[in-house]
């Protein structure tokens, strides 16, 4: 099974989510999230996983990055800004992304928490036999 992690190599929680892969043995592409973020493809498909728990398109963004902030992006969702919006933002802006990004044949999710990750791999693993 291959999954892809778009990661930022500077990022501790990134660096934490390879070390669990690697520990685990899962085989995986790592992509540099700032200098190729993932397509607006990838990103449709990661906010269905997200709405599929019950989350919005909020959840994608780095709401703790410098850039985010420049850019008043919680003023501009808070005026209304559209899902396709902040898609096509987000797709522009790797560093605007909530990382590490993980997105699996079947599953994804943003940042780490290693439960969330196992149950993504397991379930990923399973569909492929």
């Amino acid at each position: 099974m291959l999954v892809k992690v778009y990661e930022y190599k500077k990022c501790s929680t990134c660096q934490k989510a390879l070390r669990f892969l690697d520990e685990k043995k899962i085989k995986y592409q790592r992509i540099a999230i700032i200098e190729q973020p993932p397509s607006l493809a990838e990103l449709r498909q990661m906010l269905g996983f997200i709405k599929a728990d019950g989350g919005d398109f909020k959840k994608l963004f780095n709401t703790s990055g410098e850039l985010y902030r420049e850019m008043k992006i919680s003023e501009k969702i808070k005026a209304g800004m559209t899902e396709k919006e902040a898609l096509a933002l987000l797709a522009q802006h790797g560093k605007m992304i909530k990382r590490p990004f993980l997105l699996a044949r079947y599953s994804g999710t943003v940042g780490f928490k290693a439960e969330t990750w196992s149950q993504i791999l397991q379930v990923s693993a399973e569909q492929n036999y």
